[in-house]
C-alpha cells in the first residue's frame, strides 16, 4: 500500500504522539509499505513540508507546552500529497487534518483518523481541567469538525474507545496500541556510581500539568525511605524548573533530563520501581516501555487515564492524586524485593502483547478494512 501520514509535528520527537508515529511509519515500511509523510519541518523523498502557524507568544506557548508545533495547511501540498496515496491516516484533529480529510473525500481517496489528543492534555495546559462541560464540549467539537468525516478510528485504548463511545462518536473504533520496539526487553545492568546504594524511581514523559510529577516527588518525601530514594524524571517540559526547585526538598538530588532511546533503555535497566502519575493519559507507551524492559509500575488510577489497564494487582495501582497511599505503594516494593522480582518477570511476559509488529498488522488491517469499504460504496 501508499500510505500517507498526515500530522502537525514529525521531525521532533519530543512527545508521544510523534515518537509513536516515527516507530509507526519505520514499521510500515518494514513491511513492505511505501510510506510519505505531510508534516512541518524539512522537506525529504518521503516528506511533503508545510508551515507551521505564526501565533502571539501566550498561545505560541500553549501550544509548545504540549510539546506539539501547529501546521498551516496547504492545499497545494495535500492534493498532492494524497493524489498520490491509496490510503491517507490523519493522526491529529488539526487544522491540516480537517483540511486533509476534505481534500481526500474530494479525490476519492480512502482515510481513517487517530484519536491521540485528549481534550484534557488541553484543559490542564489551560488550567480549566475540573470544568467538565468543556471537556465534554472539546470532545463534541473534535467530533463535529473532524471526526464524524471517518467511518474508522484508531484508539490507542480501550478507555479512549469507551469515552468515544459515551460522546456519540458513530463510526468503528478500531481499539490497537500504539506498540513498543523490540528493544525494550527484560535487561539489568550495575548502577553507575551515582546511583548505587539508591533505590531508584522512574518516570517517563512530558514536564506537564497532567502528568503529576509532582505527585511522585511528594510521596518520595513521605516514603519511611526518603533518604534512600534516588528520582529520575525523564522527559522535557514548561514544569521542569518548578519540579527542580520542589525536589531540593529531597535527600537526594532529583534528576530530570530529556533521554534518548539508548540512554533510556540503560536507565530503565539501572532503575528498581516505574512510577506513572499521569491524572490524563491515552495510553503511555511510556510506561509500557518500562514494564516490558522488567520494571514493576505503580500507576495512578485516574478515571482520565488509560494506564491502569495495566496494573496486575492493587499493589501496582495508588489513588489518584493521592501521595501518602503512592509513597505506601513505594514502601510496600522497598520492603518486599522477593515479590518485586517476580512481578518485574511476570510484566515482562505481559508486555509481550504490545510489540509494535502485533499492533502494525492491525493497523494494516483496519487500512485494507476502510479501502475494501470505500470500493464497495463506489461501485
Amino acid at each position: 500500500m501508499k500510505i500517507l501520514l498526515v500530522m502537525d509535528q514529525f521531525d521532533h520527537t519530543n512527545n508521544g504522539t510523534t515518537m509513536s508515529a516515527v516507530r509507526f511509519s519505520e514499521s510500515l515500511k518494514n513491511h513492505g509499505h511505501e510510506v510519505r509523510i505531510v508534516s512541518t519541518g524539512k522537506e525529504s523523498p518521503d516528506k511533503y513540508a508545510v508551515r507551521s502557524y505564526h501565533f502571539p507568544p501566550v498561545v505560541k506557548q500553549i501550544i509548545q507546552n504540549q510539546g506539539m508545533t501547529l501546521a498551516k495547511p496547504s492545499r497545494e501540498v495535500l492534493k498532492k500529497a494524497i493524489t498520490w496515496a491509496d490510503i491517507v491516516h490523519f493522526l491529529m484533529p488539526f487544522p491540516l487534518s480537517i483540511q486533509g480529510a476534505k481534500i481526500a473525500k474530494e479525490l476519492s481517496v480512502p482515510a481513517t483518523a487517530a484519536f491521540h489528543v485528549q481534550p484534557e492534555n488541553i484543559t490542564y495546559t489551560l488550567k480549566i481541567n475540573k470544568v467538565e462541560k468543556i471537556n465534554t464540549a472539546l470532545y463534541q467539537g473534535f467530533k463535529n469538525i473532524f471526526y464524524n468525516q471517518f467511518s474508522h478510528i484508531h484508539c490507542p485504548s480501550n478507555f479512549i474507545a469507551e469515552e468515544l463511545r459515551k460522546n456519540g462518536y458513530t463510526a468503528k473504533l478500531h481499539v490497537i496500541s500504539n506498540g513498543v520496539d523490540p528493544d525494550f526487553y527484560y535487561r539489568k545492568i550495575d548502577k553507575i556510581p551515582l546511583l548505587r546504594g539508591k533505590f531508584v524511581i522512574l518516570m517517563i514523559g512530558r514536564l506537564a500539568n497532567e502528568k503529576r510529577q509532582d505527585l511522585l516527588i511528594e510521596a518520595a518525601g513521605l516514603s519511611k525511605y526518603r533518604d534512600q530514594i534516588c528520582l529520575i524524571l525523564a522527559g522535557q517540559g514548561p514544569k521542569k524548573k518548578f519540579y527542580e526547585k520542589v525536589g531540593k526538598k529531597l535527600p537526594n538530588k532529583v534528576l530530570i533530563d530529556f533521554f534518548d532511546k539508548e540512554k533510556l533503555r540503560d536507565i530503565i535497566a539501572m532503575s528498581d520501581l516505574y512510577v506513572h502519575t499521569a491524572d490524563a493519559e491515552s495510553e503511555a507507551i511510556s510506561c509500557i516501555e518500562a514494564f516490558c524492559s522488567g520494571l514493576v509500575p505503580v500507576i495512578s488510577n485516574s478515571p482520565k487515564s488509560a494506564t491502569s489497564q495495566f496494573a496486575l494487582n492493587n499493589r501496582c495501582l495508588f489513588n489518584a492524586g493521592d501521595p501518602y497511599d503512592l509513597a505506601a505503594k513505594i514502601d510496600y516494593f522497598i520492603e518486599h524485593p522477593k515479590e518485586k522480582r517476580l512481578l518485574e518477570k511476570e510484566y515482562a511476559a505481559y508486555g509481550k502483547q504490545y510489540n509494535i509488529e502485533d499492533c502494525v498488522y492491525k493497523m494494516e488491517e483496519m487500512f485494507k478494512e476502510a479501502i475494501d469499504e470505500y470500493d464497495t460504496i463506489r461501485g
